[in-house]
């Protein structure tokens, strides 16, 4: 893409450009849903893996997101592609995911460790195709203008998109997977029909981004430990990375437990769609409200109060056993309303920090940031559905096929109603402290430093 003049920078961007990008939300929205929500129900209850070795098989292929998000980032920073840096490889992610992602859900005639091995390696190239996409697609909005309210009415479409992405899709995939009583025929079509979700998000993000123009330019540093090096020479972004890491952890442990509470808890299966729609329903109607908020008393403010209605709704979730489903919907629904906070402010905080930091340093380090930012979120939200793996590990939860169902231990119960309310409710507490440390540096502008013309 031609670099693009001062004036470029103060231009609004095309509608079009806006509302395209924010399609990419389908995706990440869907991907970070989907298999933290339904993945490891999937391999205890119907290919019948042991809770233990499900963890493994949930988290290691998301971790490596630490290791190739780094790489992702040079790659696309030393891009010479037709088409600019970034789109390029939209255009990969989108290729590939969407297929990889339904074969995961492909139950095959394979049961315990080996159909553990399967999912495994499914997910860590489906893992490997999100990043493709991922990292760029974040990197995207510093560059295409420098205008922070321009910024923020793009990520306002991000996040709009997100929280659709978010109830259609857990909503959808449960819905679908449940249908016929959790047989791996429809866990098949489940697959088939969150993959047709994901490709709408990156293939119409990628086509509507065609327009968008490159006011700016930032280069992430070309491995993780540079990386690490430059994130510890910034403590606001630390403690902002931190804070959002024990948050998206805290999600990610709850997510992982939505449907063992519906099937265990509140006693249906099918109870997850409804408890999904409580937890994700306010997320499209408050975000408006948290935005108000967040401007009104600051953002840092309107943080602060999500984070402690998070951790209230999650204390009072862990009474459902005594006071009756109705308190456990309420609980949710509680969490939920503090979850649309949660999905807006910390990226709101996060690109303001990247802006005192442009304009403090005079240096471009948004990908850089960025890059950490996301291998955090990714590997936070896989090591909660590993955590909540081990919960039902060390409380002797029994696992079975589709056909064969178990009764569960009196401890397996129990442990599913604390990792679901008390454990998360523990991590956002933890949250607090580095919410608190966290104050966004001092924005005293210098010239930004040039960078050198790229060869077309």
């Amino acid at each position: 893409m031609p670099a693009a003049t001062p004036q470029d920078a103060a231009t609004p961007l095309p509608r079009t450009v806006r509302v395209g990008y924010g399609l990419g939300s389908l995706c990440t929205g869907t991907f970070a849903t989907v298999p933290g929500l339904i993945l490891l129900y999937y391999l205890t209850n119907v290919l019948a893996v042991p809770a233990a070795v499900a963890g493994a098989a949930v988290f290691l292929p998301k971790a490596w997101d630490v290791l190739i998000n780094p790489l992702v980032g040079a790659l696309s920073d030393r891009s010479a592609l037709r088409g600019g840096p970034r789109r390029p490889f939209l255009l990969i992610g989108a290729c590939t995911l969407p297929p990889l992602f339904a074969l995961i859900f492909a139950a095959p005639p394979l049961r315990g460790a080996a159909a553990a091995g399967y999912v495994a390696v499914l997910f860590l190239l489906a893992a490997t195709a999100y990043a493709v996409f991922q990292v760029p697609y974040v990197t995207m909005p510093a560059e295409m203008t420098e205008d922070p309210q321009e910024r923020g009415r793009v990520l306002g479409w991000r996040v709009g998109f997100l929280g659709v992405a978010i109830l259609l899709s857990g909503a959808l995939a449960p819905a679908i997977a449940h249908a016929d009583g959790d047989t791996p025929e429809s866990y098949r079509l489940m697959g088939i029909a969150v993959a047709v979700l994901l490709a709408v998000g990156m293939f119409g993000a990628w086509a509507a981004t065609r327009r968008a123009p490159a006011v700016a330019r930032s280069e992430a540093e070309p491995s993780l430990r540079a990386q690490l090096a430059t994130a510890r020479s910034h403590r606001p972004f630390l403690y902002l990375a931190g804070m959002w890491t024990l948050q998206a952890l805290a999600i990610g442990v709850m997510l992982a437990g939505v449907q063992y509470f519906a099937t265990y808890t509140l006693g249906s299966a099918g109870a997850v769609t409804p408890l999904f729609a409580c937890l994700i329903g306010p997320l499209v109607l408050c975000m408006p409200l948290w935005n108000r908020l967040a401007r009104r008393r600051g953002v840092t403010y309107a943080q602060w109060c999500a984070s402690l209605l998070y951790t209230a709704g999650a204390v009072v979730l862990a009474f459902t056993g005594t006071g009756g489903p109705a308190v456990g919907y309420a609980a949710v629904v509680l969490v939920g309303i503090a979850y649309a906070g949660l999905q807006l402010l910390p990226l709101t905080m996060l690109a303001d920090t990247l802006a005192a930091d442009a304009a403090r340093t005079g240096k471009r380090r948004a990908a850089t940031f960025t890059g950490l930012w996301t291998a955090a979120e990714t590997l936070a939200f896989a090591l909660g559905a590993g955590v909540f793996a081990l919960v039902l590990a060390v409380t002797g939860f029994r696992s079975s096929d589709a056909a064969h169902h178990v009764d569960q231990p009196d401890a397996a119960l129990t442990g599913i109603t604390a990792g679901m309310s008390v454990l998360p409710a523990v991590l956002a507490l933890a949250s607090l402290w580095l919410l608190h440390r966290y104050h966004e540096p001092p924005t005293e502008p210098v010239p930004l430093e040039e960078e050198p013309a790229r060869a077309d």
